[in-house]
């Protein structure tokens, strides 16, 4: 075996750690949401109540659930995609994505807070909470790219159709979730809306260059 294959081995091994512990922290983060979603017990259902009603009553939770699952998911692939682009490591690739991780596992939360809060008067606080965590999240995407990028760990130094496409829609990202969390100030739906319509931005494909 050459040298530079040695070399590229250890690189993709090194990364490979990193990706595969990243990977159960976003399992982790999507297990936890499910705890939202309570089994109705017959002795707490109000007379009159059928289970099947108290089920529908759960929605904002279903809801919320369904946002932040489907939010996480696409998360975890855009990860899983960045790190196509990177060839090597260092200590500060781990401390940034390590951050990033961190809010990751926050995600429950605001997800809890939103259902509880739904058709509440407090909605928009709670609203602009969840906004709020994806746009810490989308702007630590962002570090990760630009510290990578600046590191040369990048594969071709990001000179790729790839590269270019995951940078140009990463900066689009803090942005509207931020235009997200002013709108949910006065319209909690209409914030929900533009946090949904940026996961489906982010599950679209982009250029591959192949």
């Amino acid at each position: 075996m050459a040298t530079s294959d040695i070399e590229t081995t250890e690189s993709n091994n090194d990364t490979g750690r990193i990706e595969a512990f990243s990977d159960g922290v976003f399992s982790i983060a999507v297990t936890l949401l499910v705890l939202d979603i309570k089994v109705p017990h017959s002795s707490e259902l109000p007379d009159g109540v059928s289970l099947f009603t108290a089920l529908l009553q759960q929605w904002p939770v279903y809801v919320a659930y369904v946002g932040s699952f489907a939010t996480i998911l696409i998360m975890w692939a855009n990860h899983h995609n960045l790190f196509k682009q990177i060839k090597r490591s260092n200590h500060g690739l781990l401390l940034v994505n390590g951050f990033l991780l961190l809010v990751v596992t926050v995600v429950p939360f605001p997800t809890s807070l939103l259902a509880e809060y739904i058709r509440h008067p407090q909605e928009n606080v709670a609203m602009m909470i969840y906004a709020g965590t994806f746009t810490l999240i989308s702007v630590l995407f962002n570090l990760l790219w630009w510290y990578t990028a600046r590191s040369g760990l990048l594969v071709n130094d990001g000179d790729t159709v790839q590269a270019k496409a995951i940078e140009r829609s990463y900066l689009l990202g803090p942005v509207v979730y931020f235009i997200a969390i002013i709108v949910s100030a006065f319209s909690p739906v209409l914030g929900f809306v533009i946090c949904i319509g940026m996961a489906i931005f982010y599950a679209l494909p982009r250029a591959t260059g192949q």
